[in-house]
């Protein structure tokens, strides 16, 4: 019996998927409204730029492998602060650098988990997480989401079985936009602890929560690092996407374990990103607070305009840092709907089957907005676009 190779037992990457869609589409008299990727589309800060430029003419060393963890300077500088936000005691030994959060992630369960073990991942959950434990033979487990779209720990605790090795939760979370309360996270970790697991917590969207102080005190117990990883992204707050830095902050023996994965498949983070990271967390935190007043205004303004879409049958499902999740009305499916609205409406968004099993009827129902790099002005276009739609709708649901 042939065996398939690792990258045929997952799916195509889903971006590229949908970028596909737009090939042969006329867009000269009603521009494109792309909500599809969340993705900071303006560059850096001046400072920030200037700060990487003069690494790249001045520091030769910053073109040279650094180290495999990452630059010590900036490993300090995210334990401080860290510990500083969340009131607890983390140190440089704890951190790593990562070429993305994406690598982060990969790495943290590189040292968790082997060939048959199994994950649990809320549904909806982030496509890249599904694939990578595709891509390494693990099975992820789905733990649907309940109103809200907030896991529950109960229905968490029925889904573990021996062969399960760890918890991972996106908070605030991609793709629902929902911030998970302090609760769910404190009483997930608990289980973790219980069941001899590790809970992971992708918090890539931290610095556009809307809560005002520590979103989980999981870092204040003694001993967080036995039963909790923390995975971060400098992408979205300083606009580095392209850079590649992310972290892992985890056990220095767990670290220990991950500088094997990232010595093998990249050697070391970037340097002149991390540059920039560094420099960005010493000076841009007023810039920061502005990057996530604007967010957070944006949110509230498709909160207002809802409304308009909920006349005509659509319901807002999650909301938050870059994102909304919805049901839309409409007969299609929405792997079919979002290529259709590509043409109708000349907005590009992403269907729900990209964050659900295939067995999850639900997915056929939902779409997801990426709205950071939209304004209020857009947010109104967009809705306005998606109120014109007269695609057939789905029939009523049968009543008792």
């Amino acid at each position: 019996m042939t065996r398939l190779p690792r990258t045929a037992t997952t799916f195509s990457p889903p971006v590229m998927e949908a970028r596909r869609w737009l090939d042969g589409v006329d867009f000269t008299h009603r521009p494109l409204i792309n909500v599809s990727q969340a993705a900071p589309v303006d560059p850096p800060p001046e400072g920030l730029r200037r700060a990487m430029a003069e690494a790249a003419l001045h520091t030769p060393e910053a073109h040279l492998y650094g180290p495999v963890l990452g630059l010590p300077d900036l490993r300090a500088e995210l334990a401080a602060q860290w510990s500083a936000s969340y009131g607890g005691e983390i140190a440089a030994a704890n951190v790593g650098i990562t070429s993305g959060c994406n690598q982060a992630f990969c790495a943290a369960l590189s040292t968790l988990c082997a060939e048959g073990d199994e994950v649990l991942l809320p549904t909806p959950w982030y496509f890249n997480h599904k694939m990578w434990l595709d891509m390494t033979g693990v099975t992820a487990v789905p733990l649907p989401a309940g109103d809200g779209l907030l896991p529950d720990p109960e229905a968490a605790a029925a889904r573990i079985t021996p062969r399960t090795r760890a918890i991972v939760l996106v908070s605030p979370n991609n793709p629902g936009g929902v911030e998970y309360p302090a609760e769910t996270l404190h009483a997930m970790r608990d289980l973790a602890r219980e069941r001899g697991l590790v809970l992971v917590v992708d918090e890539t969207y931290r610095d556009f929560d809307a809560r005002d102080g520590r979103p989980h005190d999981l870092f204040t117990d003694p001993d967080w690092g036995d039963h909790f990883v923390h995975l971060y992204s400098f992408s979205k707050a300083y606009r580095l996407t392209g850079h590649r830095v992310g972290a892992l902050v985890t056990s220095p023996e767990r670290l220990a374990e991950a500088e094997k994965f990232l010595d093998t498949v990249a050697i070391c983070p970037a340097q002149l990103g991390q540059i920039g990271a560094l420099w960005g967390m010493r000076n841009l935190s007023q810039w920061v607070a502005g990057e996530r007043a604007e967010i957070l205004d944006r949110r509230a303004a498709i909160a207002e305009a809802f409304p308009r879409l909920a006349a005509k049958g659509w319901r807002l499902l999650g909301c938050g840092a870059y994102f909304a999740y919805v049901e839309h009305p409409f007969s299609l499916p929405s792997d079919a709907l979002a290529p259709a609205l590509v043409r109708e409406a000349g907005v590009l968004l992403l269907p729900g089957t990209m964050f659900m099993p295939a067995s999850d009827p639900s997915g056929a129902r939902q779409l997801r907005i990426a709205f950071a790099n939209v304004d209020r002005a857009g947010i109104a276009e967009l809705f306005e676009r998606l109120a014109r739609v007269s695609l057939p709708l789905a029939p009523a649901p049968a009543t008792a």
